[in-house]
């Protein structure tokens, strides 16, 4: 760490030179690994680039309509570049996608029917899933209520996905099955796109009438290649994570074969319009630009990632993945141990926004989770956990989940602050 940064956390932030040192400490021991991540930004930077100059976008694209939305060529446009990036046939980019849990239920709801079956490869789903699937709730227009049913297969003890348990339970109802990129509340690596691909194949070669979709929310841009470049028939996600690169205001994607995207747009809008009508409301520049900066912005978010399992393996703490593993998303693990411990590294984080530092998170009844969950997000957009955030189920083991930051050294001062907040209150010796 430059005399001059030093200088300033310590003045302008009154952060301790201890937490300073630990720090400045791994961010030596991790600095190394930074260059292969350097090459898959500059990769997919170019991808974005070259998709951009394939449809010809010009300002044009950035106006809009009313009403309907019909005959809108920058909402148009703005799908063919994402199609092209994502090399699918077809793409749905809307702002009337609310977030990622929309777009995934979308894709489920627009695909599946009744008698269908829907299994779940990776473990368990992400907790906003749970009641979109039936497994928690009271059903209302959920996938069991319409008679769609329900597998899971739990990942191997190192990770992997478990294909002889999953070719075990495959049978003729089987329709889809979907694996979940990111680790969501779960303590495990992300499935990589060597894994995807080995799972797609092997799923193919049973039945290749199977669909398989992946959860692409906090994947997108961490490789040099996506699910469907590798065998996944459908994805979805979230403009507030990777790919709106903190530029979008809200929205939602999915990318996959033309006849899936169709029906998948029945169900957004209704049969017989689909796709055709959405308005943009004006959003067009911003999810163009923030596509367009969304590698960079994922840049910055990984390598902070990696920093702060460093930082926290080195204080003892586990931490999942580790830094030199592979990662295939942007969330790092950190097991405190504690409510407590929790709640202050998420207040740490908030105090490092540039929105609402002075806010403190405190765990609350969040619609959608099992659990109470304390959540720290000053943002410019709301929930954007593209940008730095860090969340937490306040249940057994304790895990928080730090993700994001629009540069590095916001990401890294996240981290600075988680500590030093921790450093504090007596709970982490340094």
């Amino acid at each position: 760490m430059q005399n001059n940064t030093y200088k300033l956390l310590q003045e302008e932030f009154r952060i301790a030179d201890a937490v300073l040192n630990t720090v400045s400490e791994a961010e030596s021991q991790v600095s190394s690994l930074f260059c292969e991540i350097d090459d898959i930004t500059a990769f997919n930077q170019y991808k974005v680039l070259g998709a951009f100059q394939k449809n010809k976008i010009s300002d044009m694209h950035f106006g809009w309509n009313t009403g309907y939305g019909y005959d809108d060529p920058g909402r148009d446009a703005l799908e063919r570049v994402y199609a092209d990036v994502f090399h699918t046939e077809a793409a749905l980019v809307r702002p009337i996608i609310v977030n990622g849990t929309h777009a995934l239920t979308l894709t489920l709801t627009g695909i599946l029917r009744p008698g269908d079956e829907l299994i779940y490869c990776t473990g368990g789903p992400y907790d906003t899933l749970e009641e979109v699937i039936g497994i928690r709730g009271e059903g209302k227009g959920s996938l069991k209520e319409f008679g769609i049913s329900f597998k899971q297969i739990e990942l191997t003890p190192d990770g992997s996905i478990d294909l002889q348990a999953l070719s075990n339970v495959i049978c003729e109802k089987t329709r889809m099955v979907t694996i979940q990129r990111a680790t969501g509340y779960g303590w495990r690596k992300a499935i990589t796109i060597e894994e995807i691909e080995k799972a797609a194949a092997f799923i193919k070669n049973i039945n290749p009438n199977i669909i398989i979709m992946a959860d692409n929310c906090y994947g997108e841009f961490l490789e040099v290649k996506e699910p469907t470049d590798v065998g996944v028939d459908v994805i979805a996600g979230s403009l507030i994570k990777n790919p709106g690169g903190g530029l979008a205001l809200t929205g939602g994607y999915i990318a996959g074969r033309k006849d899936l995207i169709d029906n998948i747009s029945y169900r957004m809008t209704s049969p017989g319009i689909g796709g055709e009508c959405g308005l943009t409301f004006g959003q067009s520049r911003t999810m163009f630009q923030g596509f367009f900066m969304a590698p960079r912005t994922v840049n910055g978010a990984v390598k902070g990632a990696i920093l702060c399992g460093r930082v926290f393996q080195n204080l003892g703490f586990e931490i999942c993945p580790k830094p030199e593993e592979k990662r295939s998303d942007i969330i790092q693990a950190v097991r405190l141990g504690s409510p407590e411990a929790v709640v202050a590294f998420c207040q740490g984080i908030q105090a490092a926004a540039p929105i609402d530092s002075h806010v403190r998170p405190e765990p609350w009844d969040m619609p959608g989770y099992e659990s109470p969950v304390v959540m720290a997000a000053g943002a410019f957009v709301q929930g954007s956990s593209i940008e730095l955030s860090a969340d937490a189920p306040i249940r057994p083991p304790y895990n928080v989940y730090f993700q994001g930051g629009l540069t590095y050294e916001h990401s890294k001062f996240g981290v600075i602050m988680a500590l030093q907040m921790l450093y504090q209150k007596g709970l982490v010796v340094l």
